[in-house]
């Protein structure tokens, strides 16, 4: 990727290194079903229990070890610089259409962090909380992007973020209450399908701020896509139940297919069209 003309946002967070006391997270729709899905996919379940969070769908990984001092300080750049990137450009898209951009803050942390979502362990992968309007990552995570799940790159790191970043598009735009309204009335099944077509959106989202940004100035390498897609393919529900349990089943996915979810991404970044972007019409997602 090709970031010298992003600035960095100021935007950052940064809380690694504190320590952090566990609370109980209270409240939320179905809260026995999601502690038990919780602890079958391997995350933490307080992560889910209060609402309004959205969460890369990566189960619990061994705890993260430290990076070298220099190459966090390289990582923390480059975050920061992925965000300012997604800021310019939603702000010259919400400003074409006579809104204002509210600019998320980005949380760096180590290990756990609380949230206005309630508590949540690095293992759970990155997260955002439409409570505090806040995304949260452990540095760490990126070692297993590029080890455990076999998807390496710079961009493939960025996706992760301008994912997050979607879902704060989102929940400014109340697509998100809405879902979560829908869910609130639904069964198992059916609120699992809402939250499938909140992620594949989320993922045409940060293919918007590819494309939007790589228009304006240029972002993008050769190589670059192939990264993206092939990240959006090793988070699919099917791939990464696969590897939990090794045998697939459809009615759990929250966060939609390998081919589904490079589909909605490809077609952010191929088509630049927010209305390309509707997972939530009538038709079946495909």
């Amino acid at each position: 990727m090709r970031l010298d003309q992003e600035d960095e946002s100021r935007n950052i967070e940064d809380r690694r290194g504190r320590r952090v006391s566990r609370t109980v997270a209270g409240g939320g729709i179905g809260t026995i079903v999601i502690i038990l899905l919780a602890l079958f996919f391997g995350f933490d379940p307080s992560l889910l229990l209060q609402g309004n969070v959205q969460e890369t769908n990566f189960p619990q990984a061994p705890a993260p070890q430290s990076q070298q001092p220099g190459r966090e300080d390289e990582m923390r750049q480059f975050v920061a610089r992925v965000l300012g990137s997604t800021e310019r450009t939603w702000s010259e898209i919400f400003q074409a259409a006579g809104r204002t951009y509210q600019k998320p803050t980005l949380v760096l942390f180590s290990d756990a962090v609380e949230s206005a979502c309630g508590f949540a362990q690095a293992a759970a992968g990155p997260f955002y909380c439409g409570a505090d309007q806040k995304v949260y990552i452990d540095l760490s995570f990126y070692r297993d992007l590029r080890q455990r799940f076999q998807a390496p790159g710079d961009f493939a790191q960025a996706y992760v973020i301008a994912h997050e970043i979607g879902h704060h598009v989102q929940n400014l735009l109340g697509i998100m209450k809405k879902v979560q309204a829908l869910q609130s009335r639904s069964g198992e099944r059916e609120a699992n399908a809402l939250s499938v077509r909140l992620e594949l959106q989320a993922d045409c989202l940060a293919g918007i701020w590819a494309n939007y940004a790589h228009r304006e100035r240029n972002i993008l390498e050769e190589g670059d896509i192939e990264e993206g897609l092939n990240a959006a393919a090793q988070i699919g529900d099917d791939r990464m139940q696969k590897r939990a349990r090794g045998y697939v089943v459809p009615e759990g996915f929250t966060h939609g297919s390998a081919q589904q979810r490079v589909q909605w991404f490809r077609r952010g970044i191929t088509g630049g069209d927010l209305k390309q972007c509707d997972t939530f019409s009538s038709r079946p997602v495909s």
